[in-house]
């Protein structure tokens, strides 16, 4: 009798260690000294992580060129909020590979000493947001958190998540975080054509819209500051290229004579962006020996 209960004991604690295993636990904190920036991820377990990012690019503000208005709205924002004084959540928006992300990370860079970090959350993660809040809510640093390429089909839970988080909660809103999120779309929902029918005109001109289109202007809404970002021109796109293959190391003249290689790139791919720029900085340096 004593062997079976001493079995049964046996097997039910292995039980329970399989059971904790799955069951959801509290997000813990990570060591924050190992990085300036962090990533939060859901093991398949269904616990979240916030691990260190290994290798950031680095990249500077001076890197960045042909959008002074829109680093200098994102660097003023960045810089009050490390010192302590009011800021405002950022919706940057606009044409693809113009920089929206690498702004951000150039101001992680350069305001990393004074303690600005960075999580970055994808937007399926982003139903965990609030306990990341609450985890980082008494920490004495900083912290942007980042959702890249921002943007939600009909139904996705992170929606109501981070509106909540923005503005509305029943909780206050905590001076240490900030959210910072890049989006080819500026109302980050899809909208359709039929949605304009559920506007109503009255006899005295009066325009009601419907509820459809108010909910989905109204998450863009609570981001304080909007920066939108633009195609750039012929000579534009070819100031980027010079400023990415002088920092790779190729010499004045041979800026010079890849313009037009740099012209056909570009046409090639149907865009003159600042990521373009950057992919053919790095094709040319590498065929002509410069090392990375």
């Amino acid at each position: 009798m004593e062997d079976r209960l001493i079995t049964f004991f046996a097997r039910a604690e292995r039980l329970m260690e399989r059971i904790e295993a799955v069951l959801p636990h509290a997000l813990t904190q990570p060591d924050w000294g190992r990085s300036i920036a962090f990533r939060y991820r859901r093991r398949s377990s269904g616990q979240g992580v916030i691990a260190p990012v290994g290798h950031i690019g680095a990249i500077s503000l001076t890197d960045l060129k042909e959008i002074d208005s829109q680093k200098e709205r994102i660097q003023r924002n960045t810089e009050q909020f490390v010192h302590g004084l009011p800021a405002n959540n950022v919706l940057l928006t606009g044409s693809r590979g113009t920089g929206k992300s690498s702004l951000i990370r150039a101001c992680l860079h350069a305001y990393a000493a004074q303690g600005l970090r960075l999580i970055e959350v994808d937007k399926a993660e982003l139903v965990d947001l609030p306990d990341i809040v609450e985890l980082i809510a008494h920490r004495p640093e900083k912290f942007i958190i980042f959702c890249d390429d921002l943007s939600f089909d009909e139904g996705e839970p992170g929606y109501k998540a981070l509106k909540s988080v923005l503005d509305g909660s029943v909780a206050a809103a905590t001076p240490n975080v900030l959210i910072y999120a890049t989006s080819n779309r500026r109302h980050l929902l899809p909208e359709y054509m039929a949605e304009n029918l559920t506007y109503t005109h009255t006899p005295e001109g009066e325009v009601h819209p419907g509820e459809v289109v108010e909910e989905k202007i109204s998450l863009s809404e609570r981001f304080g500051l909007w920066v939108s970002f633009y195609p750039f021109s012929q000579d534009e796109y070819l100031q980027i290229v010079a400023q990415w293959l002088s920092a790779l190391g190729v010499s004045q003249s041979n800026i010079t004579e890849a313009r037009p290689e740099a012209l056909v790139w570009a046409l090639e791919r149907g865009s003159r962006s600042g990521r373009v720029a950057w992919q053919f900085a790095r094709d040319y340096a590498g065929r002509h020996g410069t090392p990375a």
